[in-house]
């Protein structure tokens, strides 16, 4: 992965989310608006998450140190883990504001403006969420993956309180006029029910690296291979142990062979472990490969 191009679109999108966050605060605040200051605190609350995923993404490409022997791979799911987690959590509260804002009786607003601030935002964040998705498929990273899916998010609340405000400012002096107090809450509630779903599944898949859950499409490739491999060389047996953190892939290979079987000399053993490698198609730069040969089955 070009990492310093994955850095470099980190800090812009951090620049950009920021201005976009207090943007939107600030007009929240002074409208009076639920759904608009949500929206511009996930953006600043996001600007935090993103730096974390810069640093992560600076770690990942360094040679780790004593304390880190393997490297830093483990940091990437844990701060998706923690993203989405904290993402997760700003959804619930805004929904439970959304509720309290009903129950309460809701609050009047300048729709008009609200609408088309609602537009402004929207057509910012969707671009931003396109070219950074864009940007994360050519480069393979679950970082700005996950960053897109922000940006994604802040432009869906941006959408959905523009038809929101749209519908009220349609409405507004007319037979329903005494509904429109409760638009923004409505909008605001109908958003986080409809968003919560994505940054719990962007914890899910990060858990499963956490908690090493093998991939199965990863550990059957493996065994596919080890199993043509055994048969055509004649070896006893085999077993393979397979996870995935972050962007690095750990694959862990143990043949048996007979004990009284010449395995040849070292050029001979690296040989077999480049034909495993290159059967694999595995790339040294994201996967971790150990291939051990033994002659006691208990090993």
């Amino acid at each position: 992965m070009d990492t310093s191009r994955e850095q470099r679109l980190l800090r812009v999108s951090i620049g950009a989310t920021f201005l976009v966050g207090v943007a939107c605060v600030t007009v929240g605040l002074l409208m009076h608006s639920q759904a608009i200051a949500f929206d511009g605190f996930y953006s600043l609350v996001d600007v935090v998450l993103t730096a974390g995923s810069l640093l992560v993404s600076h770690l990942v490409t360094s040679e780790g140190s004593r304390r880190f022997q393997f490297g830093y791979w483990h940091l990437e799911p844990l701060v998706l883990v923690f993203n989405a987690a904290v993402l997760s959590a700003i959804c619930s509260y805004g929904g439970f504001t959304a509720l309290h804002g009903l129950l309460t009786g809701g609050h009047e607003l300048a729709f008009g403006f609200g609408a088309v601030w609602a537009a402004v935002m929207g057509v910012v964040s969707l671009a931003m969420a396109l070219y950074v998705r864009r940007q994360a498929n050519a480069l393979g990273s679950v970082l700005l993956q996950l960053d897109a899916k922000g940006w994604f998010i802040g432009g869906a609340i941006s959408v959905a309180v523009l038809v929101g405000f749209a519908l009220a400012a349609a409405i507004e002096g007319g037979p329903f006029d005494h509904a429109t107090r409760y638009i923004d809450s409505t909008v605001l509630l109908l958003l986080t029910i409809a968003l919560l779903p994505l940054p719990l599944g962007s914890l899910w898949h990060a858990l499963r690296e956490v908690l090493q859950l093998a991939p199965d499409s990863l550990d059957q490739r493996v065994r596919d291979v080890m199993t043509r491999l055994v048969q055509e060389r004649g070896y006893l047996h085999f077993t393979s142990y397979v996870a995935k953190i972050g962007r690095m892939r750990f694959i862990d290979i143990h043949i048996l062979v007979d004990a009284s079987r010449p395995l040849g000399d070292m050029r001979d053993v690296d040989a077999v472990r480049s034909e495993i490698a290159t059967r694999l198609g595995t790339d040294i730069r994201a996967e971790w490969l150990t291939i051990v040969f033994t002659g006691k089955r208990e090993w």
